[in-house]
């Protein structure tokens, strides 16, 4: 495996971005979007057990425009600790058009990379990141071909360019993902975006996982499901081997 933290530069700044890749050349480019805690080793950890199989993965730091200390402690998770608050004052302000702008500057990056296939590219977030990973596919429809959101927050909601808004815009399968219990995507929700999700005639899949909380698929979490984690994991190769081979 290949793996470095590298500087990519965008419209504000130079975004710090882990990759990782097999060390062989020719593997297709994936996006990975972090959560609202931010890049840390667990999320690391996943970008290299997707490189395993066969995957360029780029994951950046989403919060770089509030510098470079913008990584925190296990403390984020508890909340009202100065941790969680240190970040939910940067996580607060993040919205999705510049967001697109970052999209953009890491697949100018991947276009020029070495060892990395050109052509279609994959993209995922969880948590805040769903509602970017489904918007990239509707902005950059001739790049991503699949994209995925894993307990994504507030996919509908009257943000720019929100999910919902967009569902049939793109060329790329979408699969998403929702919790069963999820106060940030709660289940009147998810039953108006399945309804979207039809009419707009989308490839691909909305599937609730039942019985699970937010935050299910990260090994580190407390609410960490094992069961529904791997599941998460088959669906997701299952479509970036279907998108990218």
């Amino acid at each position: 495996m290949i793996e470095q933290t590298l500087d990519i530069a965008t419209k504000d700044g130079a975004m710090e971005t882990f990759s990782v890749r097999p060390d062989r050349a020719g593997h297709p480019p994936v996006l990975f979007l972090m959560d609202a805690p931010g890049v840390r080793e667990e999320l690391r950890d996943m970008a290299r057990r997707l490189a395993t199989v066969g995957y360029a993965v780029l994951l950046p730091n989403l919060y770089y425009r509030a510098g470079r200390d913008t990584q925190f402690g296990p403390e984020v998770l508890v909340h009202g600790s100065p941790e969680h608050q240190r970040m939910r004052a940067v996580r607060t302000k993040m919205t999705i058009p510049p967001v697109m702008d970052d999209i953009a500057a890491m697949i100018g990056y991947l276009d020029g990379a070495e060892g990395v296939r050109r052509g279609p590219i994959g993209v995922h977030g969880y948590c805040m990141s769903g509602p970017y990973a489904l918007a990239a596919a509707a902005r950059y429809p001739d790049r991503i071909a699949a994209a995925a959101s894993f307990y994504g927050t507030w996919l509908v909601s009257d943000a720019e360019e929100s999910p919902h808004l967009t569902l049939g815009k793109g060329q790329a399968e979408l699969y998403i993902a929702c919790a069963e219990i999820d106060e940030l995507a709660p289940l009147t929700m998810v039953e108006e975006l399945r309804g979207l999700f039809k009419k707009a005639g989308t490839p691909g899949e909305l599937e609730l996982y039942p019985g699970v909380h937010h935050g299910f698929a990260f090994p580190q979490r407390k609410v960490y499901a094992k069961p529904a984690a791997e599941r998460h994991w088959e669906r997701l190769i299952a479509l970036y081997r279907r998108r990218l081979g």
